[in-house]
Order: structure tokens, then sequence, then C-alpha cells
């Protein structure tokens, strides 16, 4: 019987995605066996402090990458939105699955929108994207850090520390959570992360069989989008706890990005967005990169790095 190991961070919604991928693969290749590798990685153990403050959200990964470099683990598996966009030399990622649902939920017991917020409601979320957009439609929200798997924040949410929250749509549908949430923000509203709501598969550049054997879940629709996503983040050198955001959708034959760049206190808010066919995806990111540089996007994003350090 065929081995296949998959490492994942332990988190409920990382095991979710790896018990998902463990399935779908042993469905395509029986009679493969998967085994699955929990890891606690340092973004895991680091959660006194904002991502941006300690490392940003690569540190989701490192421990994954580690295993997959010595040989520990076959395959990784990661939320496309923790995935840097400069990859170990060795590694790469070959699979991109699906995209579920990429918009940013609003979770509250008593406001069925961001809109209907009394003023002054104080709003939970750890991520400076969702920071400065929140910042830029209510300034008269108070926003404070929150960090820690989906189960906790929302634990603390029911415990009245927080009039709201925002979470991503997809990890609350995956986590059978969906009844939780009060208005599935729009894009034209929320612009969301990098890569959000989609799955990734990283493996070993070279090893032809696992490269071979996951190539099934790759989905060429999503694939082009997130790809496109992250050509406009290397273009801008952002890192993944940057208050840059990006969302592609194939329209026909032709990609659709839209990106935005923002001060952390929503004062300068810089968006563009583009179209061009599928094919050209990598060229497209850049091309809305460039527009948004050329807006003054670099200025902002100096000053978020240098409040970071």
């Amino acid at each position: 019987m065929q081995r296949l190991r998959i490492a994942t961070r332990q988190s409920p919604l990382a095991m979710w995605q790896a018990r998902h991928v463990a399935a779908a693969l042993e469905a395509s290749h029986a009679p493969l066996r998967c085994e699955l590798l929990p890891m606690r990685t340092q973004g895991d153990r680091l959660l006194d402090a904002p991502l941006a403050k300690v490392g940003g959200k690569g540190l989701f990964v490192k421990e994954l990458e580690s295993a997959l470099l010595d040989e520990r683990a076959d395959i990784a598996v990661h939320s496309m939105k923790d995935v840097p966009v400069v990859l170990p030399e060795g590694l790469h990622l070959p699979v991109i699955m699906a995209r579920a649902d990429a918009r940013d939920a609003l979770v509250s017991a008593a406001s069925p929108s961001l809109a209907a917020l009394p003023r002054g409601a104080l709003v939970g979320t750890s991520s400076l994207r969702r920071q400065c957009q929140l910042r830029s439609l209510r300034p008269d929200l108070r926003l404070q850090s929150l960090r820690g798997g989906v189960d906790t924040r929302l634990g603390k949410l029911d415990a009245g520390e927080f009039d709201a929250i925002l979470l991503a749509c997809a990890g609350l549908d995956r986590l059978q959570r969906a009844d939780r949430i009060r208005e599935r923000i729009g894009v034209q509203t929320m612009i969301p992360a990098i890569g959000q709501g989609a799955m990734g598969i990283e493996c070993r550049r070279g090893d032809a069989a696992v490269e071979a054997m996951i190539a099934v879940l790759h989905d060429n629709a999503s694939g082009v989008c997130v790809r496109a996503e992250r050509a406009l983040n290397e273009r801008l050198e952002g890192g993944c706890q940057v208050p840059i955001a990006g969302h592609a959708v194939l329209e026909g034959e032709t990609l659709h990005l839209r990106a935005l760049v923002a001060s952390l206190d929503g004062t300068r808010v810089i968006r563009d967005e583009a179209r061009a066919p599928r094919a050209q995806f990598h060229a497209l990111g850049t091309r809305v990169a460039d527009a948004l540089l050329a807006q003054g996007a670099g200025a902002i994003l100096r000053e978020v790095y240098a409040s970071a350090g």
C-alpha cells in the first residue's frame, strides 16, 4: 500500500483542510493511505502580539516547509493567504484547489451587517488589511487585535468581549459555523486577502511521483486567480501581514483583478483594478501593482514596515 505523509498545522481548521485533501487523494488513488503530521507552528505559539510585530503569516508555514525539506513529509497543505510569495529553494506550489468563498464575514450577536453596527462598537480582528479597510469604511468603530483559532475568537465574542468580529467566510463554512455569519461582505466593500478561500499543496521540486499524485486536485480557474494575486503581492514586495488586498475572478476567459493598499489609519486608500486574458495572469498582477505604486502605494507600505519594525 502506498503512503503519503501530509504536514499540517494542528488547528481545527488546518486539520479539516488536511483531512479533506487526504480523503480526496485516497478516493482518487486507492489503495493510497495518507498520514497526517500535525505541527504547532511558531505563529500558533506567539499569540500575545500582532502578527505584523512577530514576523507575519509566514510563521504559519515554516515548520511545515522544514518537514518537507527534511523528507519527514511528502506534501504540506496550506491556506493560501498564509503562504509567502517567495518559497524556500527546492519547494514549490503545483496545486491550488478549487476556491471556497473568499469574502470576509461579519460575526455579531446583535448587528446584521457592517453598516448596522452602532457607533463606537468594538470590533475584533488581527488583520491589518481588515483593520485599515474598516477604518476607512467606519472610522467611528473601535478596533482591537484578536488572534487565535476560530472557536477561540467566537468564544470571546460570545463572552461579550467584542460587539463583532471579522473572520474568513471559507473557514466558517469549512468548520460548519456558517450559521454564525451575519453578513458576507462583498468584495466591492472589503477586498479579501491575497489567496483567501483557497487551499494550496506544497511539495519538493522534482518529486515527480508526488506531483503526479496531487495533480488531480489542481483547479485551473482558481490557480490563475490566486497566481495573479500573488504576482501583485510579489511586485509590491508585500508580506502576508501588510495592508494589501487583492482578489481576482474569472469572467469567461477574462481575468478581473481588484487590489488595494491602505494606510493603517484608513485615511489613505489606493485602489486599482484591471482585466486581461486568463493566460496573462502574472502580467495582470504586475500591471495592477505598478498602477498602485504610481499612486503612492510604495510610501504607504514603507510607513507600515517602519511601524512594524
